[in-house]
């Protein structure tokens, strides 16, 4: 067996050096035989790897232990590990492995695009209950406990059973997600939108939100981020404003002060550098903006112990509205 390739030897250190960075865009090409696609891969594989998809997604880790990373989180896994992620909402997880170890199906995957879901709760009514459970996996959403295996059990149902009777289990999953008692889930990362937004203050939201993270390093303008979600920028910063609570330039704030955070807690580099990598090139405007951000420089906050830093995060957090 050929050596295991570095970047799966240490996975809690490669999810901390990926936070920040633009996640690949997985193409799921379309089944015309099947509403939803499930499956099996092993770990590594190229599938595994930081990226994002249109599509929302049902997750289960089968075997072994190691590190996710979901959105801007970071946590740690085992079998058994359930998650349901939203559309657009960048993931990776990474087992831990003896050299030239490979874990034979780690992984059974749901996938289903938006209009799937849309389509179903228009002709059964229904299953409009479903709405609030894909709001949620906006978030990330992790569950535990008896939901989680029973969830575990019916993502084997759907993989191994076609036809009719694997719409019947996908019905039944979605149904034990949806009804999961708050003991047993976790909406684990950032949300950008306030309860109730319009479909184009989601829209607006998502767009600029994609397009802030992919460019956190680069110019960023509202124009861009307008034309991407195919709005004028007085429609785009109306819709932004109303369904984030934060103007655009204060969510690119938000955002870059965060990369820097992590920066400043889980590497070496100077504060230059990390000026730089966060999008701001006047190191004094950099110190503003983060005593804006956290009440305290750069410098003070990598003093800090990590109960402090995670005091300071929580409050941040507060003020973003999660």
């Amino acid at each position: 067996m050929n050596p295991l390739p570095p970047e799966f030897a240490q996975p809690e250190k490669i999810a901390k050096s990926l936070l920040g960075k633009p996640a690949a865009l997985e193409v799921i090409p379309p089944n015309p035989f099947h509403s939803f696609r499930c499956f099996s891969h092993n770990f590594p594989a190229e599938i595994a790897k930081w990226q994002y998809h249109p599509e929302f997604e049902i997750h289960l880790i089968r075997e072994g232990t190691g590190t996710y990373l979901i959105g801007d989180a970071i946590g740690t896994f085992e079998a058994g590990h359930v998650a349901f992620l939203g559309s657009g909402l960048p993931h990776d997880w990474m087992s831990n492995l003896e050299p030239g170890q490979v874990i034979k199906d780690r992984d059974a995957v749901i996938q289903f695009l938006p209009e799937f879901m849309t389509n179903l709760m228009e002709t059964l009514p229904e299953l409009r209950d479903f709405k609030n459970l894909l709001k949620e996996s906006n978030h990330g959403l992790i569950y535990s406990g008896e939901t989680a295996k029973r969830a575990a059990r019916e993502i084997e149902a759907v993989e191994s059973s076609n036809g009719p009777r694997r719409i019947l289990h996908f019905l039944a999953l979605m149904t034990l997600l949806a009804e999961a008692p708050k003991a047993d889930k976790q909406l684990i990362t950032k949300t950008w939108v306030t309860p109730n937004a319009s479909d184009d203050g989601i829209l607006a939201v998502e767009s600029g939100i994609k397009y802030i993270f992919d460019n956190l390093d680069k110019n960023i303008r509202m124009s861009e981020a307008a034309k991407r979600a195919h709005m004028s920028e007085p429609t785009f910063s109306k819709y932004f404003k109303r369904a984030s609570g934060l103007t655009f330039s204060e969510m690119v704030r938000k955002m870059r002060i965060s990369h820097a955070c992590r920066q400043l807690e889980d590497t070496n580099e100077t504060i230059a550098t990390i000026c730089a990598s966060s999008g701001y090139t006047n190191l004094a405007n950099f110190n503003r903006q983060f005593l804006t951000e956290m009440d305290m420089t750069p410098s003070a906050y990598r003093s800090l112990d990590q109960k402090e830093r995670a005091e300071r995060r929580s409050a941040r957090m507060r003020l973003i509205g999660d």
